[in-house]
């Protein structure tokens, strides 16, 4: 076993951290508190190859291997969150499903222009009344001769306000329950596509978080993507990568946070001392680094597993659970250590301390992956 990340893929990371310091993290304060979608930054992030780096060459992509994205989310995630969370969302979850499930056709039709940022794209599965027992989905999709007639409404979705290009999924035969379901690939401008609420959040808050409404919006069969009723299974699927995203996003997060108490922590002054000579510190210090190390080599195991295309539905779910109830943690702890500081906006630190939340409950709360992690267990 080798640990070691290659030399292309510290290059990729310098090239990413050097991005997110030069033009993100100038912004980050003004666009958190002026719910700002940074637009500009995730054109020049597409034009980067950021927001198709795990695709093949012939959809556009940049052809890279699954750490190589996880390293591209980590260093955004330790500058901003939410930039990150709007690459994810944009990548492992929309473009993704149309990479596994879609034709050839839809994916020479999507893909080039996803992974270049000229589109944005999001993916619905959540509903107000589905959320962990996605199963329970309402939105349906009606036979209406050579095409479908869709209606009901999706909630928390990443980048719909800003999106061109939408995955929903909505139920297409109710008796057969989550066999029932289907996936659709939507155009946000089609008559019959609108967008709702735009969610006032805790975190994330430059990412766009809101609601999609299908009011008798009507496509031909072109449109499915996939196999009929068999959207909620591919999604399962996506989801597995998608978890493996959370695990890098919380990862950067704790980062990020700890890279501001470890600084922090060797100028601030008390007793005569800087704060980092005195052991209670260290001994913080040294947990979270720990944790760190320890949440990125189970989310690089899973990464590397599902480049080999290997089944990461356990791994996928461990990483997402470690590393997201360690972001807490650990934003939790880098908060302490600024003392009353910690408290006030100017230091960055609060913020981690606010979008770090969000990493134990999307794409599966922690007690979801718990759930996944015991059927794998169990299966032995």
């Amino acid at each position: 076993m080798d640990f070691r990340v290659s030399a292309e893929h510290e290059q990729l990371r310098r090239a990413v951290r050097e991005f997110a310091r030069a033009e993100i993290a100038p912004h980050v304060l003004a666009w958190d508190e002026a719910n700002e979608f940074p637009l500009e930054v995730v054109k020049k992030l597409g034009g980067l190859g950021y927001l198709g780096s795990v695709f093949p060459e012939e959809y556009g992509g940049a052809g890279l291997d699954y750490i190589s994205y996880c390293i591209i989310i980590e260093e955004l995630a330790r500058i901003d969150p939410s930039v990150g969370l709007i690459v994810a969302a944009h990548t492992s979850l929309c473009s993704n499903h149309i990479y596994l499930a879609g034709t050839e056709e839809q994916k020479h039709h999507y893909l080039p222009k996803l992974s270049t940022g000229e589109w944005i794209g999001c993916w619905s599965l959540t509903e107000p009344e589905a959320g962990s027992d996605a199963g329970g989905t309402r939105s349906q999709a009606v036979r209406d001769g050579d095409g479908w007639v869709l209606n009901g409404s999706k909630t928390f979705c990443t980048n719909a306000h800003y999106a061109q290009v939408c995955v929903a999924m909505l139920v297409t035969e109710r008796a057969a329950s989550q066999h029932g379901i289907s996936a659709f690939v939507l155009d946000t401008g089609m008559p019959g596509f609108r967008l709702g609420r735009k969610e006032n959040k805790l975190g994330m808050r430059a990412s766009a978080t809101g609601e999609v409404i299908f009011e008798d919006l009507r496509v031909p069969d072109s449109h499915m993507l996939g196999n009929p009723g068999e959207g909620f299974v591919d999604s399962l699927r996506i989801l597995d990568g998608g978890r493996i995203s959370i695990a890098a996003l919380s990862v950067g997060i704790a980062q990020g946070a700890y890279d501001l108490a470890l600084k922090y922590s060797k100028h601030r002054r008390q007793f005569g001392r800087f704060i980092s000579e005195f052991q209670a510190i260290q001994h913080k210090l040294v947990n979270m680094a720990t944790d760190i190390d320890a949440a990125r080599l189970l989310t690089y195991r899973a990464a590397d597993m599902h480049s080999r295309k290997v089944n990461v539905n356990k791994e996928s779910a461990m990483a997402k659970l470690f590393a997201s109830e360690m972001a807490v943690r650990t934003c939790d702890e880098a908060v302490q250590i600024h003392g009353g500081y910690g408290f006030i906006k100017d230091y960055g630190v609060e913020k981690f301390y606010r979008d770090v939340k969000l990493c134990t409950i999307g794409e599966g709360t922690s007690e979801i992956q718990r759930l996944v992690i015991a059927r794998q267990l169990l299966k032995a």
